[in-house]
């Protein structure tokens, strides 16, 4: 098993994890980007965005869903926080496993503008 994040979720790899059940897995980054940075994954190796079909609606609607727990139970639902999603290389996507970012904690700068 190649994938860091599958490692992860094999317990191979140690991870500060905040959340886990059948499906997902949520753990801090060892990078954070903001006083609150952490992954969320689904269990299940899907490369990224593009490999997603029809029939993972219900999974990542639920990860939308957890994303928006953690982040209440995080403390950073009131003043807001970020939930981000790269795909492919130019995209910026480093590990090949969809993950979410869910970042917070500070006023974060504008990275579209």
């Amino acid at each position: 098993m190649e994938c860091v994040f599958c490692r992860i979720v094999a317990g191979e790899i140690p991870a500060d994890i905040v959340y886990q059940d059948k499906e997902f897995i949520a753990f801090r980054d060892i990078h954070p980007q903001a006083p609150t940075h952490l992954l969320i994954i689904p269990k299940v190796h899907i490369a990224s965005l593009t490999q997603l079909s029809d029939k993972q609606q219900r999974l990542i609607g639920r990860l939308v869903l957890l994303a928006k727990d953690l982040a209440e139970k995080e403390g950073i639902s009131a003043s807001g926080y970020r939930l981000s999603v790269s795909c492919g290389a130019d995209g910026g996507q480093l590990v090949p496993h969809i993950h979410f970012h869910l970042l917070g904690g500070r006023k974060l700068d504008d990275m579209l503008g």
